[in-house]
């Protein structure tokens, strides 16, 4: 029986499917809450903005301080692809 997490997740049962996959509890909310909208499809392909690798390191140091990874500082181009890949 899928268990009730509160009015911040909207499909219960994706989130725990999610979360038994190993997925963190915010990817899990956030995958779980775009399925049930009907404005949003998490299979479909995302926003406009080109792979990571065509970006500067400062615009991927951006965006890894505007979702708040830990240690962006002493990154290279490659771990700040990869930390903003796995978050």
């Amino acid at each position: 029986m899928t268990q009730s997490h509160g009015a911040s997740i909207k499909d219960d049962e994706t989130y725990e499917a999610l979360r038994a996959d190993g997925a963190s509890k915010e990817k899990a909310a956030r995958i779980a809450n775009a399925r049930a909208s009907r404005r949003f499809s998490p299979s479909k392909k995302g926003g406009r903005a080109g792979p990571y690798e065509d970006w500067t390191k400062d615009a991927l140091y951006q965006r890894a301080r505007e979702i708040g990874i830990d240690g962006r500082s002493d990154m290279t181009k490659g771990a700040l692809i990869r930390a903003l890949r796995s978050h």
